[in-house]
């Protein structure tokens, strides 16, 4: 008897079936990937609500005022990796000290002032109303304030704002120049008057008189 043929083999690398191309797949999980920001900025938010739920007593974010957002930045001067020097100390204002000192770390300016950003836009992300955003009250624009000019002045180091460019846009305007034209009349029917003023045809013109002269034979 001849043998069965033999079963076409099935390829390994076939994706099974109703399931998207493997390229397809990729970049759709790019695509629901958040970007570095968003995520630090859930990050940021997952761990001010596990600050106040730790806070004595606990807050709740409805209860939250920049008071608390305050607290919350000073709680985190504890992380913090940047050197402000105290106002005793030898090298108070010297932006590259020779040696270590004793003063504390806290945290930079400017990356508060970044955090304090992320929060904002986080809060009313999250159902927040923007005229009771805590992190956008005046208080926490003076503290940020004042926490950048005493680093500026322990650190030695100003911090400039960054002037924004104007685009300057070039407005031509559109000038309309009257001409003037001189109307110079040689047309019989508009005889002028010697003076270049055209006169009008059915005015009559003045005729010199006849003047005789009689001659007297003496």
């Amino acid at each position: 008897m001849d043998a069965a043929p033999a079963a076409a083999p099935t390829p390994t690398d076939a994706p099974p079936e109703g399931s998207a191309p493997p390229a397809q797949a990729e970049g759709s999980a790019a695509q629901a990937a958040p970007s570095r920001y968003e995520s630090q900025k859930r990050r940021d938010w997952n761990t001010f609500l596990q600050y106040l739920r730790n806070h004595k007593p606990p807050l709740t974010l409805a209860r939250c005022s920049g008071a608390h957002v305050i607290e919350f930045l000073k709680y985190l001067d504890q992380f913090g990796k940047t050197k402000v020097h105290i106002s005793g100390c030898p090298y108070f204002g010297h932006p590259n000290p020779p040696a270590p000192c004793a003063c504390p770390l806290k945290q930079a300016w400017g990356s508060l002032d970044a955090l304090i950003g992320r929060l904002r836009a986080a809060f009313e992300e999250n159902g927040g109303r923007p005229e009771s955003n805590p992190f956008a009250t005046r208080a926490v624009r003076i503290y940020l304030r004042e926490v950048r000019e005493a680093q500026a002045k322990a650190r030695g180091i100003p911090y400039e704002k960054k002037k924004r460019k104007r685009t300057t846009t070039t407005i031509s305007s559109a000038v309309t120049t009257a001409t003037v034209s001189t109307v110079t009349s040689t047309s019989s029917n508009n005889p002028t008057n010697g003076a270049g003023v055209s006169v009008p045809s059915d005015v009559p013109t003045a005729t010199p008189p006849n003047v005789t002269t009689a001659t007297t034979s003496v």
